[in-house]
């Protein structure tokens, strides 16, 4: 790649919608699970590239509340990948100063992956690098409708009025509270849309999708996201102008 990537214009924030692992394994015709198995390969990556980049938080959509829906021997499946990848990357985390923490329904989740994502927060709580983020059991309409629900009982309880709710308010309802919103998402697999995920937080985040299946998802496609984020004008509703300073 000829072009280099401004160290000074790097997202804080990148959200990634991780699609693709069904398909990549049905291409080789193995089993949908070979694809997410193979797929914790790209995570490495992802986290390794953007901790490099001074990337501050990152978010991986690693299993949706839609997803409870597929086959049971692949959920069960995903839920021991689960472990098994929180079990091996701690250690490598501490080693790099890299935090976890989760958004979503963890509740809902088999007490094994509870514990060991417990465990994993409670180890690394203290780092100070890069914040690993996975949203597991989570979309973004369950996300709006736990917090609506926590508004309307505060104001219920007179601890809220109602005249009081604004964008500050809900935003701090929200799981991702004491996160900034992503200024990038990158989603794999060729497909264009959001699919439930943050639909809050998403307002004003550059949206990049790339045909590369998430197993194949290296450090260059990366870059190649970050580039492209790099080359568009970020106007929050302002003109070109208004935002170069020109006027």
């Amino acid at each position: 790649m000829n072009e280099v990537i401004d160290k000074g214009n790097i997202p804080r924030h990148i959200a990634v919608i991780m699609d693709g692992n069904g398909r990549w394994a049905q291409k080789k015709g193995a089993m949908r699970i070979f694809g997410h198995r193979n797929a914790l390969a790209a995570v490495r990556d992802a986290i390794e590239g953007s901790a490099e980049l001074g990337v501050d938080f990152i978010t991986l959509y690693a299993f949706s509340t839609e997803n409870w829906s597929r086959p049971k021997d692949e959920v069960d499946a995903l839920m021991e990948i689960l472990v098994q990848a929180i079990t091996d990357e701690v250690p490598t985390m501490m080693k790099n100063n890299i935090k976890l923490e989760t958004i979503g329904d963890i509740d809902s989740l088999p007490d094994s992956c509870r514990q060991h994502l417990k465990m994993g927060k409670e180890k690394t709580k203290d780092n100070t690098g890069m914040t690993v983020v996975l949203a597991l059991s989570y979309s973004g309409r369950w996300e709006l409708e736990k917090a609506v629900q926590a508004i309307v009982k505060k104001v219920v309880n007179g601890e809220l009025l109602a005249e009081a709710i604004n964008q500050k308010v809900i935003g701090e309802h929200l799981n991702t509270a004491n996160i900034p919103d992503p200024e990038l998402l990158i989603r794999t697999s060729g497909e264009i849309r959001i699919s439930n995920f943050m639909l809050w937080q998403l307002a004003y985040t550059e949206l990049y999708f790339t045909e590369v299946l998430w197993p194949d998802f290296r450090k260059k496609h990366l870059h190649e996201a970050i580039l492209a984020f790099q080359k568009r004008e970020r106007r929050f509703g302002k003109t070109g102008a208004q935002t170069k300073g020109s006027i």
